[in-house]
């Protein structure tokens, strides 16, 4: 009872820091423009700065889940999802290990917990800028954990909707092109579909947005054209329609998915359209994190990781023995799951529970982990 009244207080917060959209409607366009440092000024042409002139788009391999990482030139960030429960430490693993000290953009997608799952680490390791997340709530722990953790930050929730722009300059934009209304019956189609322009190149991060939003985005009129797209869905077959696919014309297609998943993702379909249209396919579960940059006028593939989810994972995972001295099960209270001591994906601290043994974790109704496979 104490959860639920909880969890109804955190829904009452969340729609009250919404509370500033119209029903459904865009509201008008607004910018942040990026700060100028000694010596700069806003707006002024990136390129002359050839250093700090790259935009690098990072596509983390975090399984059947999505997460990505932008970092623009002038060294201001962007999160796109942060993966499941069991990724959060794992995806602010990486950010450090690239330098990430503030997160200027993070957007939750829609509230899927292999989308929104790690935030909450996210937010509660790093100092956030702006944080979006459609007008729609969830009942689940996961949403909780994520309202709780901004709440405690005091990050403020702005509604995700078409038309807003996140962030321009002269050679820079970064818009929303969905959600177009509020009111759908799939959580998915309430996905923040963000794209990046820069100068002559453009990336278009779709979340988990069906063909009902693709309809919609395609009415709107919007740009939607880009040389990058992270396929929707996990390469579902009821997203990249075919009249979208015409429309954004890809070189390039990711499909962040995880192997041998239970959805049979990505489907054949899908990957025939891909292929038909003209994109070059990359997928988390071959090829790992990909990471692609841009200087403005091209995209370069700069490197893929070797083998499955190197990417996001350290090396040097700490290992927490259990009680009696025992090296035991360690679970993620939030996920459910339990791992061994030595798995890459262990919760953070403050959310394990040690098990001496495997039958007592599965009495406790926790579920093993499909990545160490205690």
């Amino acid at each position: 009872m104490k959860h639920s009244r909880l969890l109804a207080i955190l829904l009452l917060l969340f729609a009250a820091m919404l509370s500033g959209c119209s029903n459904g409607n865009p509201p008008s366009p607004q910018v942040s423009r990026e700060a100028s440092g000694p010596g700069q000024v806003a707006g002024e042409d990136l390129s002359r700065d050839s250093a700090r002139a790259v935009l690098a788009v990072h596509f983390l391999d975090v399984g059947q889940a999505d997460a990505i990482l932008v970092c623009f030139p002038r060294g201001k960030t962007m999160l796109i999802d942060a993966g499941s429960n069991d990724d959060g430490p794992a995806v602010v693993a990486y950010l450090k290990r690239q330098g990430i000290k503030k997160i200027d953009l993070l957007i939750g997608t829609h509230p899927h917990e292999d989308h929104i799952g790690g935030l909450d680490d996210v937010i509660e390791e790093f100092p956030i800028g702006k944080f979006y997340m459609p007008r729609v709530t969830n009942t689940t722990r996961t949403f909780e954990d994520v309202l709780l953790a901004a709440r405690a930050r005091g990050v403020k929730t702005t509604a995700a909707v078409a038309g807003l722009r996140l962030l321009e300059d002269r050679n820079l934009e970064v818009v929303l092109a969905a959600p177009c209304r509020s009111g759908y019956e799939e959580l998915n189609d309430y996905s923040a579909v963000t794209r990046v322009t820069y100068r002559n190149t453009s990336f278009l991060f779709t979340g988990d947005a069906g063909a009902e939003s693709e309809r919609e985005m395609l009415a709107s009129g919007a740009d939607l054209k880009a040389d990058v797209l992270k396929v929707g869905h996990h390469g579902s077959h009821d997203s990249s329609t075919d009249a979208f696919l015409k429309k954004v014309a890809p070189r390039f297609a990711v499909i962040s998915v995880g192997a041998n998943n239970d959805y049979g993702h990505p489907h054949p379909e899908t990957i025939a359209k891909l292929s038909a249209s003209g994109a070059q396919v990359y997928r988390t579960d071959r090829d790992g994190t990909l990471v692609f940059t841009s200087d403005g006028e091209g995209i370069t593939l700069r490197e893929t990781s070797s083998s499955a989810r190197p990417g996001v994972r350290s090396p040097t995972a700490p290992v927490i023995p259990a009680p009696g001295g025992q090296d035991g099960y360690i679970g993620n209270l939030k996920s459910k799951k339990f791992h061994r001591p030595t798995c890459s994906s262990l919760p953070a601290p403050h959310n394990r529970v040690n098990f001496k043994t495997r039958d007592e974790a599965l009495r406790a109704n926790y579920l093993p982990c499909r990545n160490c496979k205690p």
